[in-house]
């Protein structure tokens, strides 16, 4: 018999979260070959050794593309982006049984490419100027590169409004909305990820190590001295856990920050060399990295017995990264366990086994790529002379001549050039 949908629909405002519709639990994905290895042990310590030895191996994979370079870097975030999106967009469809809208799930998909289209188009123009300047197909798609995203973006808006079909508006309208809160939680974050990568390689390793070491630290003490419960949204979180993780991972991000501080390839801007196509991470390394002598608090000076210590003036900043991956990045781990306590889901999706999916694993990520980005703009970042010299190349020849005589001016007046250098 043929449920009428808009019925349904009309008291969903009035049902409580224990009215959800159910989602068919995931599937076990744990290999057999672990399955037979840990089959005499318990639940708890089972599920201990699987999430174990899953986390070593993410973490060999993670340093192996370390080592390949910034550019499958960014492959890997712009990977995982997708991922986190099919997974919550999935969730959608199963909880809102709409597997049957017309067009939505490729609507879903093209929205996703037009807001990447935005953000990368961006990247490009900011970022490979040079690259862009020597080749004149690109060079259209970047001087109108906004105007063509919102028009691919307007075509779907279209699209979405001639799909509406009687009966289905609310659940369509439920379903749009889901898609771009999807697309913000996703799609932006991802691109701040890459927005930090392009500031140096350590400004990526150390917020999303932090963010790591503090979900396994919490995780570590939680699990052998875990006690008293820490937010009722996630039942196995423990005071013990979030104390311990917190204390850890200050002291992690402190010491790592320092083993990469005193290499090239990890502190310099990653930059693309239009000459050889490839990024490069070569430059005098900042303030930042460069050693320097600091008193010790007297507070401290009788227990460590230092007057002064030696150390790069960006382990001060690690300390503020460590501190938020540990004290509000587990508030992103809050949300998400949140929503999927919500829609009555144990993980978003069973691709890691002990893990649950990928957004499982990067939830806390999303708001620390956030905090980085704001405070890189806030407290590090000032004028960048190879950037500002990369956007003056684009110009036309009269508009850099219009430029240098404005700047040679300017010098002049504050008595930088000599008077008799004028033309």
């Amino acid at each position: 018999q043929e449920v009428d949908l808009e019925e349904r629909l009309g008291e969903l405002d009035l049902r409580s979260d224990s009215d959800v519709p159910d989602v068919p639990p995931p599937t076990d994905s744990t290999p057999e070959i672990l399955k037979r290895a840990l089959s005499g042990l318990s639940a708890r310590w089972k599920n201990w050794w699987i999430r174990g030895i899953l986390t070593l191996a993410m973490i060999s994979v993670f340093f192996l593309i370390i080592y390949l370079g910034s550019f499958m870097l960014m492959l890997l975030v712009l990977s995982i982006q997708v991922k986190c999106y099919h997974e919550i967009i999935t969730i959608g469809y199963r909880v809102y049984h709409s597997y049957d809208l017309p067009w939505f799930r490729s609507l879903s998909w093209y929205f996703l490419l037009c807001v990447n289209y935005f953000f990368y188009g961006e990247t490009v123009a900011d970022y490979f100027a040079t690259f862009v300047q020597r080749r004149e197909q690109l060079q259209f798609l970047i001087r109108y590169h906004r105007f063509i995203s919102f028009a691919l973006y307007l075509t779907g808006f279209c699209m979405f409004v001639l799909s509406l079909v009687k009966k289905h508006y609310r659940l369509q309208f439920y379903m749009f909305a889901w898609t771009h809160v999807t697309l913000l939680i996703t799609v932006t974050q991802s691109h701040l990820v890459i927005q930090n990568l392009f500031e140096g390689m350590i400004w990526f390793l150390v917020p999303i190590s932090s963010v790591i070491c503090n979900d396994i630290t919490a995780y570590i003490f939680g699990f052998f001295f875990g006690r008293t419960p820490l937010i009722k949204l996630s039942p196995k979180k423990t005071w013990e856990g979030f104390i311990g993780g917190f204390f850890s991972t200050v002291v992690f991000g402190f010491v790592f920050s320092y083993f990469l501080a005193q290499h090239q390839y990890f502190v310099c801007p990653v930059e693309y060399n239009s000459e050889t196509n490839r990024f490069v991470t070569e430059c005098e390394p900042s303030e930042l990295f460069q050693m320097k002598k600091y008193s010790v608090p007297p507070l401290l000076q009788a227990v460590l017995g230092w007057e002064t210590v030696d150390m790069y003036p960006f382990q001060m900043h690690s300390i503020a990264l460590s501190t938020f991956a540990s004290l509000i990045g587990p508030f992103g781990g809050f949300f998400a366990s949140g929503f999927k306590r919500a829609f009555k889901i144990k993980d978003f999706a069973d691709t890691i086994p002990g893990h649950g999916g990928i957004m499982d694993r990067f939830d806390c990520q999303y708001l620390m790529a956030t905090f980085v980005h704001v405070y890189i703009t806030s407290f590090i970042r000032g004028p960048n002379p190879s950037k500002l010299l990369k956007q003056l190349l684009i110009l036309q020849p009269e508009q850099q001549l219009s430029v240098y005589k404005t700047l040679k001016s300017h010098l002049v007046e504050k008595g930088i050039l000599q008077p008799s250098l004028r033309g």
